[in-house]
């Protein structure tokens, strides 16, 4: 059974808005509550009619048979926490943080017996925050990963919820998952933010002439602060590598130039170039995770604020 009696979303922002919107529209829950802080989400989302009603997060899992997080990652345990009381057995709590490797040890001991935690994260967002921007189609063709969580029979419904919404499932545990989406989301991410901080310095007026290229690098950096200070803070032992391997890089290619070596230079920028060449992708846990290149990706609180990701 791949659908759901009643779907509880907590956070009502792009991301959670979308779940609801999604869910309503495609028919995968034959009810959807909603909580929020927001008193704007709250009333958007009414009436859109993604949600059915609006409960204190005490009441909220009371009667769902699946329960969506999308709150910052630093809020979900104590969020779950007041949730927990009021959950049943058998209700599956799933998330759309963009760091698994916390929740996944944190989360589950905060769940009451018989019910049990399945992390997720779909790679789809942007940089437009709040349920206003909400849109059904978010997940469409974007991956989605769900982590093994040694429950086969939850996992599977919450892989087929995910699918029910347009996404494209890949199964990683939460290190691996980590590892992968600290190299293709956080570091672009800070690479973006670490280039808008460097602008400081750039002649006055210069941004006057920029052109496509220079919209298309930095609009990750227009994501919101607070959320990504979050995220790269979670996942920081993951980042690390990345970071390292993208400064020595750098450091590689502003040495080529300096040297005043075309020749060279332009291996390296090919080299670089064939490095974005997808590898053809694999299934289950060897598949590639990977946002859709799509003005949806980018990160997303709301009023919430929510996580994610691209």
């Amino acid at each position: 059974m791949s659908g759901f009696g009643q779907i509880a979303v907590v956070g009502l922002g792009l991301l959670g808005g979308s779940v609801a919107l999604g869910a309503r529209q495609r028919g995968l829950a034959g009810r959807i509550v909603g909580a929020t802080r927001n008193p704007q989400a709250r009333e958007q989302a009414l009436a859109s009619g993604s949600v059915d009603r609006i409960q204190p997060l005490a009441e909220v899992g009371r009667e769902s048979d699946l329960v969506v997080l999308a709150t910052p990652v630093h809020a979900m345990a104590g969020v779950l926490e007041e949730i927990s009381p009021s959950l049943g057995a058998g209700t599956i709590v799933t998330d759309v943080g963009s760091v698994k490797a916390p929740l996944a040890e944190t989360l589950p001991g905060l769940l009451p017996p018989g019910s049990c935690y399945v992390g997720s994260h779909p790679m789809a967002g942007s940089h437009q925050r709040g349920f206003e921007f909400a849109d059904p189609d978010l997940f469409e063709g974007a991956a989605c990963v769900v982590l093994d969580a040694g429950s086969p029979e939850p996992e599977q419904r919450l892989c087929a919820f995910w699918e029910g919404l347009g996404g494209r499932v890949v199964r990683l545990d939460a290190l691996a998952h980590d590892e992968w989406v600290g190299w293709v989301s956080h570091l672009p991410h800070l690479m973006a933010f670490a280039f808008a901080q460097g602008l400081a310095d750039a002649p006055a007026g210069a941004q006057g002439v920029a052109g496509p290229g220079f919209h298309d690098f930095t609009r990750l950096a227009r994501s919101e602060p607070a959320m990504w200070a979050d995220i790269l803070s979670a996942n920081r032992k993951a980042l690390e590598g990345p970071l390292q391997h993208a400064v020595r890089a750098l450091s590689e290619l502003s040495r080529t130039i300096e040297a005043g070596d075309p020749q060279a230079l332009e291996e390296g920028l090919l080299r670089a170039r064939q490095n974005l060449e997808p590898s053809p992708p694999a299934q289950g846990r060897d598949a590639e995770s990977d946002a859709r290149p799509s003005q949806r990706q980018g990160s997303t609180p709301d009023g919430d604020p929510e996580t994610t990701h691209d």
